[in-house]
């Protein structure tokens, strides 16, 4: 057989292997994604359950802003994570600052197992409480950047927009993840008195766990090209003061987020309170139907991602935030009104159709706006101070409106936010033909 005719077997078999290389990366990267998210939504998940046990007796509502206050301060520290982990993964790899991550996230899920209630400790309790909340809002600061920068990395080009909405498969998995653990301990193996006494400790324990096989996956990851490239360079890579000299890119980051991420907190994590709380649905069907929701958003993931691919990921972050606008105080007045649960999930499933314009590409496009040299950093930091601002606060600020009874000016409020970030959609270029990742690629 001649060379020429072996030639293309052998060209067809290294690119089957670096497929393969690719595929098993960006699986063991949504993997750990996965287990982050779960360690940081059983909190939310499993809040209705333990909020007595943290804080003195007081009507239901009240208890709820108290944690829904500690889950806001968890996420004030999410921009520090994004400078800490996001100048690791630019100067050390994005797999040292993954694994970091993860790292510490099981030690805020190991604190809260293990921390005393207020009726044994007072005050102690609930700092302990935000204590762990802060470690896990440090580790999540660094875990978006990081796992956006290294997911969009090791996409090949075509498929960019498919393998990275990923993330926000394994992030919304993780929530559902932590709402089935829950769904199973409410039918079949604890009374409701039992996870208030000590149930709610379970998922924070299999969390941990869960989180050190996560960490020995992450060790074997390879590490980019875009990074091995980069460091070859040798130019100042990571750091605020290289973050500085890319101003239109952090805006661009911060406002593309401040919509999108008020809408994915309002339909997750607010969305089991709102149901129980205004809805008037049970326990059993506040947890099904949340659970329901968030399988039918993450279906929708991979399917606006490859969407991006062939048409660009302009008209998506558009149709959300055009959407969104219009559509949002309709869509919370009707799921208030909503007489049963199967009407509240089809409600909520409308919305997740809008919302998944955002959340399915906004972290590639985030990546695409930055160089390799800052990149992680660059993808970090300004969404994680836009989460901070828009994204933890809104179901304390959900509940402070309904505690003054004027619960649909928060449906105001998330249009208005939303409404900014549709200026920044439609004036901003399509990064799927102005791409970084790309134009470095190309040299």
């Amino acid at each position: 057989m001649s060379t020429a005719s072996t030639r293309p077997a052998s060209q067809s078999q290294a690119s089957e292997r670096i497929s393969g290389k690719r595929l098993r990366a960006i699986f063991v990267g949504s993997a750990g994604n996965l287990v982050e998210w779960f360690d940081f939504y059983c909190y939310s998940a499993f809040a209705l359950y333990f909020a007595s046990a943290f804080f003195p007796a007081q009507d239901p509502t009240a208890q709820m802003m108290s944690t829904a206050g500690i889950f806001a301060l968890g996420f004030f520290v999410r921009p520090l994570g994004g400078v800490l982990f996001g100048h690791l993964g630019d100067r050390h790899g994005r797999k040292t600052a993954l694994m970091a991550s993860v790292l510490l996230m099981c030690f805020g899920s190991l604190l809260i197992a293990c921390a005393p209630t207020y009726a044994s400790v007072g005050i102690l309790s609930p700092c302990i409480l935000l204590l762990a909340r802060l470690l896990q809002g440090l580790s999540l600061g660094g875990e978006y950047g990081a796992s956006a920068t290294y997911l969009s990395e090791m996409a090949d080009s075509k498929h960019r927009g498919f393998y990275s909405s990923f993330q926000y498969v394994t992030l919304i998995g993780g929530q559902l993840l932590a709402l089935i653990l829950l769904l199973v301990l409410q039918k079949f193996l604890l009374s409701a008195e039992e996870l208030r006494a000590w149930g709610w400790r379970i998922p924070f324990v299999i969390g941990a766990g869960l989180a050190i096989l996560a960490l020995r996956m992450r060790h074997n990851m390879p590490e980019t090209q875009s990074f091995e490239t980069a460091r070859k360079q040798a130019k100042p890579m990571g750091g605020l003061k290289q973050l500085a000299r890319h101003p239109k890119e952090v805006l661009l980051v911060v406002g593309l987020t401040m919509g999108g991420t008020l809408a994915f907190y309002v339909y997750t994590t607010y969305m089991q309170k709102f149901l129980r709380l205004s809805v008037g649905l049970t326990d059993g069907q506040t947890t099904a139907v949340s659970a329901a929701s968030l399988l039918f958003a993450m279906c929708l993931q991979p399917l606006y991602g490859a969407l991006s691919d062939r048409i660009g990921r302009k008209p998506l972050l558009i149709g959300f935030a055009l959407l969104g606008t219009l559509f949002t105080v309709p869509l919370l007045t009707a799921i208030r009104n909503a007489s049963g649960p199967w009407e509240a999930f089809g409600l909520i499933a409308c919305a997740w159709i809008i919302v998944s314009g955002y959340t399915s590409i906004n972290a590639l496009v985030k990546a695409e706006l930055f160089p390799a040299t800052i990149r992680a950093t660059g993808v970090g930091v300004p969404y994680a101070f836009a989460v901070s601002v828009f994204g933890g606060t809104a179901e304390y600020l959900a509940l402070w409106f309904k505690s003054i009874h004027m619960e649909s000016g928060f449906y105001w409020y998330a249009t208005a936010v939303i409404g900014c970030s549709l200026l920044v959609c439609w004036f901003m270029r399509d990064t799927a033909a102005h791409s970084q990742i790309d134009a470095e690629a190309r040299g």
